[in-house]
């Protein structure tokens, strides 16, 4: 079968199934020797290959690697800036030496240094930049990943980069893209702050609205950022307009953006290394996902955030890649699920529901990262015993067959 094609019915079966639909992840949702019937790019059926109906696991149209393999919901990457070109290989080993990201950042360096490629790019380059990174993105088992822009920083580049954006979305065979229109970064070079924030409210977001470039928009809220009372204009424009907020928030210092997402019912909070319990009570009341980016932290050197703390108050966890140039330059969600168990003590159940069912909800795919009946047919079938195994950091490959909406990305039969 082509991967730009789906059968009819396609019969997938594993040595080890999991679904992810409860919120104890394995309670329930883990069958040993399971199969999943796709029909119609959905799943129609997910059991026990001894319980299926008609005897359809006598028909199976995929097995797992050696009669065996894991198969599970495909991975939902809900933090990403992988929008970018160019490299920023020589402030990484400033940093690696020691210097710190905030100077790097005050001397023209960090999110400036990816403005200056992405101005001078054409959107062609962007979006065949982005193709290909998603393509090795599905390799890794994805089929889901937010994208952001915010490297264009000015209203002509950031269109652009959200065009190439959708261009990359519109590409049959890889991963599904949600854009996200990140307004708030970081400011142009010479531009006055307030004159700045004012054209992201009264100009670029109501340009990126009608244009239907962006599922979300972002802003950067914390030290040496953008303050609550600069991103509350713009998530309130944003909801005004039709679209969803998340919010950058607390990852060198907590300045209120914890309580500014619960304020405007954002569905997500991603790095929050300092939120803390004020913040976190208002995280969980509004029901907002924490989205954990465990790859900026350990290359920044920073402590993790408080997972217990989380934990306690009742929010939602996601785990993503936060996939871009400079502070996690990585297109492996895998690896951010070995450094949350790792560094962040996150337990199993915890990361495969962040990647999968959690990571979906805080994108407002309620139905995807899920095996369940009249689910997208969103799978990945690993060379690997179990979920657990997924978690060592392999630093390769681990996923043979990859689909998303019943069609093959990666393998297939």
């Amino acid at each position: 079968m082509s991967p730009a094609t789906s059968a009819a019915r396609v019969v997938v079966r594993a040595g080890r199934v999991i679904t992810c639909v409860n919120d104890d992840a394995f309670a329930g949702g883990a069958i040993d020797d399971g199969v999943v019937v796709v029909e119609g790019g959905r799943v129609a059926w997910v059991g026990r290959a001894t319980e299926c109906p008609a005897g359809l696991h006598k028909t199976v149209t995929l097995a797992g690697p050696h009669g065996g393999g894991l198969l599970t919901p495909g991975l939902v990457d809900a933090h990403t800036h992988a929008a970018f070109v160019g490299s920023r290989h020589a402030e990484y080993a400033v940093r690696m030496a020691g210097g710190d990201y905030e100077a790097i950042a005050k001397a023209g360096g960090g999110i400036l240094s990816s403005h200056r490629a992405i101005a001078a790019a054409s959107e062609d380059a962007i979006a065949e930049e982005l193709c290909a990174r998603l393509a090795r993105m599905a390799a890794l088992g994805v089929t889901t990943v937010e994208v952001k822009s915010g490297y264009g920083l000015t209203e002509e580049h950031e269109l652009k980069q959200l065009r190439a954006i959708a261009r990359a979305a519109s590409k049959p065979g890889l991963p599904r893209v949600v854009p996200t229109f990140l307004a708030l970064h970081a400011l142009p070079p010479n531009v006055d702050r307030a004159a700045f924030v004012e054209s992201v409210v009264e100009r670029t977001l109501p340009a990126v609205a009608e244009a239907k470039l962006a599922r979300f928009v972002d802003a950067y809220v914390d030290r040496n950022a953008f303050r609550v009372d600069e991103a509350r204009l713009v998530g309130v424009r944003a909801r005004s307009l039709g679209l969803d907020v998340r919010l950058h928030v607390g990852q060198f210092a907590d300045i209120g953006g914890a309580a500014l997402a619960a304020e405007l019912s954002a569905l997500s909070v991603d790095h929050v290394e300092h939120v803390g319990d004020d913040g976190a009570a208002a995280l969980a009341k509004a029901g907002v996902t924490a989205v954990l980016l465990p790859i900026a932290s350990f290359t920044l050197a920073q402590a993790p955030p408080d997972v217990a703390l989380l934990r306690r108050h009742g929010v939602p966890l996601a785990v993503a890649s936060d996939a871009n140039p400079g502070t996690a330059p990585t297109e492996s969600l895998p690896l951010a699920m070995a450094l949350a168990a790792r560094l962040y003590g996150l337990s199993t159940e915890e990361i495969w529901l962040g990647v999968t069912r959690r990571a979906a909800a805080s994108l407002a795919l309620p139905t995807h990262g899920q095996l369940k009946v009249g689910a997208p047919a969103d799978l990945t079938v690993w060379d690997l015993p179990h979920e657990a195994a997924l978690l060592q950091p392999w630093g390769s490959p681990r996923a043979v067959h990859v689909m998303r909406d019943g069609v093959w990305l990666v393998g297939g039969a």
